[in-house]
């Protein structure tokens, strides 16, 4: 690489648009690059390669504040003990595992409303058999009737 590559080839090859090119840029997730005599920003291949581990990083449900801590920790780790990415993959695993218990909730009560034949949102909240978790809803309402 004797002149660098443009924003465009940068962003091509590592599958983003410009716009988030320069945005990762300024937020400090990737190093300002040199200007050609022109004017136009030049990258190394170094860019691509930590485009994708920007990407990749996000599909791992990590947020662009904890990639940017990601990579600050690994330009600065020189052999001192600092949390890196085995120890924040464990905690966002945690996270994970916790939206998974969240969303299996939520499905069993959709399906369960779905069995139920729910076809009316307020309705439902007054019955005392809608599998719907209406919490506290006007108690005095609820009534034994047929469900929803």
């Amino acid at each position: 690489m004797s002149e660098g590559l443009r924003s465009g080839q940068v962003a091509e090859a590592a599958g983003v648009n410009i716009q988030t090119l320069r945005y990762y840029e300024r937020r400090g997730l990737l190093t300002e690059p040199v200007r050609s005599p022109g004017g136009h920003r030049l990258y190394g291949d170094d860019a691509i390669t930590a485009l994708r581990v920007i990407k990749a990083a996000q599909r791992l449900g990590f947020t662009l504040d904890e990639v940017a801590e990601l990579l600050e920790t690994g330009r600065h780790r020189h052999g001192r003990p600092v949390p890196g990415l085995h120890e924040r993959a464990k905690a966002k695993l945690v996270e994970v595992d916790a939206k998974i218990a969240d969303l299996t909730t939520i499905r069993h009560a959709l399906a369960e409303a779905i069995a139920a034949g729910c076809d009316d949102l307020s309705a439902c909240a007054a019955s005392a058999c809608c599998p719907i978790p209406f919490t506290d809803l006007a108690e005095e309402n609820r009534h034994a009737g047929p469900c929803c």
